[in-house]
């Protein structure tokens, strides 16, 4: 089946550079007869192609082992977002420190910083902790995105970011670009000046910006 060998990828990569660690994260890719998704408590850096869970449109197990217990989020998103069809979560070190530490707003917790935050990423609200596979929480992340659909990814309180796309690529460039610029709002103390009103609006203008 298509798309398997993309998540071993993608958990492989983000293993290997350090965006997630021990068995915390998922990755899901919507397919044409359902959706493929990591199974619970997997180490997204050692993967198995054969063992990822396939579920059918309304959730059913159809093979491979059991489903993260995130599904029912990854399928809200996509039934928010139609143009998604990937969605990665992970406990990104400092976009976690974030919510300890304390975030820029609820709506955007990180400034507009720099121009490829402001042009990857765009708003990234943040979510009320729940705890992990509460189903509240797809319920707050819909509304996110019912709000604002051009989103692209929510942070999740002490949790980690939840990212969508149209292809992997996409997905982790968001997830990437979202950690590094919170490593650097950490590193900077919280200091530094958000890009001025007209930047952004430059931005927009030339790349279609989603801020």
């Amino acid at each position: 089946m298509t798309g398997r060998a993309d998540i071993v990828r993608a958990g492989a990569s983000l293993f290997a550079r350090g965006y997630v660690h021990a068995s915390a994260g998922n990755i899901s890719m919507r397919v044409d007869d359902g959706y493929l998704i990591t199974p619970t408590d997997a180490p997204l850096g050692f993967l198995d192609a054969d063992r990822l869970a396939h579920v059918a449109a309304d959730g059913a197990q159809l093979s491979g082992d059991r489903a993260s217990k995130t599904l029912a989020l990854h399928r809200r998103i996509y039934a928010a977002a139609p143009s998604a069809r990937v969605v990665i979560h992970t406990h990104a070190t400092h976009l976690v420190a974030l919510t300890l530490l304390g975030v820029w707003s609820q709506d955007d917790i990180l400034p507009p910083l720099t121009p490829y935050q402001v042009m990857k990423v765009g708003h990234l609200p943040l979510i009320p902790y729940r705890r992990p596979g509460d189903p509240e929480v797809a319920d707050l992340v819909e509304a996110a995105i019912a709000a604002r659909p051009s989103l692209r990814a929510v942070m999740l309180e002490r949790l980690g970011p939840v990212v969508w796309g149209p292809d992997v690529a996409t997905a982790m460039a968001t997830l990437e670009e979202a950690e590094e610029t919170a490593r650097l709002w950490v590193l900077t103390g919280h200091r530094p000046r958000p890009l001025a009103d007209s930047a952004i609006a430059e931005l927009r203008d030339a790349f279609s910006a989603p801020w």
